[in-house]
């Protein structure tokens, strides 16, 4: 089930005002360039940012994502109703000969058991063409992010338009390696009302992340930097060998 943040009908409408500026998307954009994609599958779309902007680009691209609530936002951004967009998982939408999927947002770190991540792949694999591409970003373990996460305060009160004043509040509540998890409190002063967003995060080694591509039926073609966050990340490039 998506997390809170992501479901509730009152906190999926903030997100991307929390989110701030996405510096991340553009590398995206770069590497739909640099592989020839023209047919995208942005796997956990969430509220669409990313697909909205392939789109703009004249790709065809498919977001999926389970939880329906940012899906409505998303579909508010795309005024032209160019993105195809599923309610589900990867494994809900159909074979269309995709070029490429994407998974931003370290979106990989929230399928925490094996069989989910290998089911993730699995449904990735089928969707993709021939030749196709799977992009990804997951956060390094040695970087260590939940201790940083732990020393900040992250308390923020922002004046959203249409929604009033919202405050929200992280912490960190359990770190149990390889799994991280942490709460967002949101509160809403127009009407006293707070929504808390509970997530678990798992951290896999780069090692561990190959070895998963290679058993599940992809080569590994690079490892790179996230430009936006140099030493943090790591963005697989991989490719089905069947």
């Amino acid at each position: 089930m998506p997390d809170a943040i992501f479901a509730h009908p009152r906190l999926a409408p903030v997100y991307d005002a929390f989110d701030g500026d996405r510096d991340d998307l553009a590398a995206y954009l770069d590497l739909a360039d640099e592989l020839g994609a023209d047919r995208v599958l942005d796997v956990g779309c969430g509220t669409g940012s990313l697909a909205v902007l392939l789109a703009a680009t004249g790709r065809t691209v498919v977001g999926v994502d389970p939880a329906e609530a940012s899906l409505e936002v998303a579909k508010s951004k795309d005024a032209t109703a160019t993105v195809t967009w599923v309610h589900g998982d990867v494994r809900t939408v159909p074979p269309f000969g995709a070029d490429l999927a994407v998974m931003t947002g370290n979106v990989a770190q929230v399928f925490l058991t094996d069989d989910d991540w290998a089911e993730t792949l699995r449904g990735v694999h089928a969707v993709l063409r021939r030749g196709g591409y799977l992009v990804f970003e997951t956060r390094r373990p040695e970087y260590r992010a939940w201790e940083e996460w732990a020393a900040d305060d992250d308390h923020l009160i922002l004046d959203i338009p249409g929604k009033g004043q919202v405050e929200r509040r992280r912490e960190v509540t359990e770190v149990s390696l390889p799994f991280v998890s942490f709460r967002y409190t949101y509160r809403f002063p127009v009407d006293g009302a707070t929504v808390v967003s509970d997530s678990t995060l798992r951290f896999r080694s780069r090692e561990e992340v190959e070895s998963s591509l290679v058993t599940h039926g992809y080569r590994v073609l690079d490892v790179r930097e996230a430009p936006d966050r140099p030493g943090r990340e790591f963005v697989f490039i991989a490719q089905p060998t069947t």
